[in-house]
């Protein structure tokens, strides 16, 4: 017997957490604590799960939220689903229930948003037929995952451990001007804050907002949604920063991450100061700390959250190739719920990034 479950309270925690960790698209952004953040922040998202039972077995869950803006008329001609890492399945699913799953979240959906996106961090293929049928259409998309077991820590004459620099990154892959900017910024000064104070944090999401708004040039969450997370269990928020006088640091950059215990660090956001300084790079200095950190942390996988359709010339997937991650493509699957709206949107969003957000 099939059973679709449309609501928090109808989904056992202890099955939901341990489909989790034994489902082969298990990811951070599917567990029931990424539901009650989501469900935390009223003001920035409007949470969603659905949830497929097979004969009384969770056999599949799909978490995500509705986009919000504070302007309304922004928000009526943009909101979309947004499914971070893609659905929760377990690996014996049916064919059935997985369509099952989806046309019910298309139903729970079709009111709310103009059209679902599910960015998926795993691989899809073998039920990509499943996903067409019930509506969903593939876009190729890349990511880059980082196996951080190749770590090993750099010894010196005295046998302590460096902070500088890894060996056998990737087995020697990571580009070696990527290693000489790492090298060159801890130098000239740059250290990394693994335990930043809420108040660097505020500092961070300046420049944060600052490559959103010149570069960017998409919504990014408000700061309440950064804070939120600082106080999460689950997030980590490590800051680059420089030292100044009487014992002043200043943040330079920083890399927002959450974790998945034992399983992946995924980095959501990084930013930093680049260009500034003639030797130090805040940004890669950012996402070295968090692939470092994942490493000392038992985490095998760093996942880097995206690097663009391909094919298309992108500067973030140029940024990111050289930490030597694998390049996978494991694509988007959308489906439009209102057709013209999503047109008229857009539309819209052509013309905001020509201007400011």
């Amino acid at each position: 017997m099939m059973t679709i479950l449309t609501s928090n309270k109808d989904i056992d925690r202890a099955a939901w957490s341990a489909l989790v960790q034994s489902s082969p698209t298990g990811t951070w952004f599917q567990t029931p604590e990424a539901y009650d953040f989501f469900a935390a922040l009223p003001q920035e998202m409007q949470p969603f799960v659905v949830g497929v039972a097979d004969d009384n077995k969770l056999c599949g869950v799909v978490v995500g939220y509705v986009t919000q803006d504070s302007n309304a008329l922004k928000q009526f001609f943009t909101r979309r689903a947004i499914i971070i890492g893609g659905p929760l399945l377990d690996d014996n699913i049916s064919d059935t229930a997985l369509e099952q799953l989806l046309l019910a979240l298309r139903k729970c959906l079709k009111q709310h948003a103009i059209y679902i996106e599910m960015r998926n961090f795993n691989d899809y293929s073998p039920w990509r037929k499943c996903f067409e049928r019930a509506g969903f259409s593939y876009e190729e998309h890349n990511n880059f995952h980082i196996n951080t077991d190749t770590f090993r820590p750099i010894r010196d004459s005295e046998g302590q451990g460096s902070d500088i620099v890894y060996e056998k990154v990737m087995n020697g892959s990571m580009g070696k001007n990527r290693i000489r900017d790492i090298k060159t910024s801890f130098r000239d000064g740059a250290i990394v804050i693994d335990h930043p104070t809420i108040e660097q944090v505020r500092e961070y999401y300046g420049i944060l907002r600052h490559l959103y708004t010149t570069k960017v040039k998409t919504p990014l969450f408000p700061l309440s949604f950064f804070e939120a997370l600082y106080h999460h269990p689950d997030g980590r928020f490590i800051m680059v920063g420089l030292p100044k006088k009487n014992d002043c640091i200043e943040i330079i950059g920083g890399t927002v991450c959450v974790a998945l215990k034992d399983k992946c660090l995924y980095e959501w956001f990084v930013a930093g100061r680049d260009g500034e300084w003639k030797s130090i790079f805040p940004s890669s200095v950012a996402t070295y700390a968090g692939i470092r950190y994942a490493a000392e942390n038992d985490m095998p996988r760093f996942d880097m959250m995206g690097a663009g359709k391909p094919g298309d010339a992108y500067g973030v997937r140029d940024f990111k190739a050289r930490f030597g991650g694998e390049l996978v493509e494991h694509g988007r699957y959308k489906c439009i719920c209102k057709s013209l709206l999503f047109k008229i949107g857009v539309f819209g969003i052509r013309i905001l990034k020509r201007k400011k957000i």
